[in-house]
C-alpha cells in the first residue's frame, strides 16, 4: 500500500492523528528497512555541544526548566541542526518566566500553537517556552540530565514520550535515532515510563527500539 493509499484507509479526511502517522511511517519502515546508519561508528557515539544557544540558567535560577525538542536530542545521538531552542517549564510558571526573560531583554513575538510562547533573544535567537501540565512533569523536572553545554535536558523516557506524542516526520527520525543507539539501561528506563504514562503506545514503542536497533547494528555489535 502507497502512502496515500494508507493515510486514505484509516483518514478518509486526511487528517492523521499522531499516532495514526507514527503507525504508518512504523510500518513503512518495517518494510524498508536495512541495517546500517551510513555513519561512522565514532560519528554515531560523538556527543557534542558545538551550536551555541543562549544560557538560561542565570535568567530562570530557581525555576525548574528543561530543554526540550531538537536541541535535546543532541544528549542522545548527534548534533544536529536546528534554528530555535526549546524549553520546558510547568504552565503555572509561565508569567514568571516570561517576566524574567523580558526584564533580561528577551522580546516576545507571539503565543505558541501549543500552550506557550514564543520570544527572541537580545543577539534574535528563537526561543519556544512550552508550558507543560503532564502528569509526568513534576518527576522530569526533578530529574533532568545535562548536556555538554550544562544545560538541564529532559531525560530519555520523557523525551520519548513528547517526541511519540508529536509524531512528526523529524521526530519518528529522532525517536528511532535515539532508542537504536540507547544502552540496554537506558531502554528499560524508557519502556518502564511509557507503561506507565502511555500504556496504549508500548506496542509502538517496542516497533520503534526495533527498527532503531536494526539500523544501529553495527554500533551494538562493536560494543560486545
Amino acid at each position: 500500500m502507497d502512502i496515500p493509499a494508507a493515510i486514505a484507509a484509516v483518514a478518509p479526511d486526511g487528517q492523521l492523528t499522531p499516532a495514526q502517522r507514527r503507525r504508518i511511517l512504523i510500518d513503512i519502515c518495517r518494510r524498508r528497512i536495512r541495517p546500517g546508519t551510513g555513519s561512522s561508528l565514532e560519528f554515531l557515539r560523538r556527543r557534542t555541544a558545538m551550536n551555541p544557544w543562549p544560557d538560561l540558567r542565570p535568567v530562570l535560577q530557581g525555576i525548574p526548566w528543561v530543554v526540550v525538542g531538537a536541541v535535546a536530542t543532541r544528549a542522545y545521538m548527534p548534533e544536529r541542526a536546528t534554528k530555535d531552542l526549546d524549553i520546558l517549564v510547568r504552565r503555572e510558571d509561565g508569567d514568571e518566566v516570561r517576566e524574567r526573560l523580558e526584564a533580561a531583554g528577551y522580546t516576545f513575538v507571539t503565543d505558541l500553537a501549543v500552550p506557550g510562547f514564543l520570544v527572541h533573544s537580545p543577539e534574535g535567537v528563537e526561543v519556544d517556552v512550552v508550558l507543560g501540565d503532564d502528569p509526568w512533569l513534576d518527576e522530569a523536572l526533578a530529574h533532568p540530565r545535562q548536556d555538554l553545554a550544562g544545560f538541564p535536558v529532559l531525560d530519555l523516557p520523557y523525551l520519548v514520550l513528547m517526541k511519540m506524542e508529536s509524531s512528526r516526520g523529524r521526530d519518528f527520525g529522532d525517536l528511532t535515532t535515539m532508542l537504536g543507539l540507547a544502552s540496554d539501561e537506558e531502554l528499560s528506563s524508557v519502556r518502564a515510563v511509557v507503561a506507565r504514562y502511555a500504556p496504549g503506545e508500548v506496542d509502538d514503542l517496542e516497533s520503534l527500539i526495533y527498527l532503531g536497533r536494526f539500523e544501529m547494528k553495527d554500533i551494538h555489535e562493536s560494543a560486545k
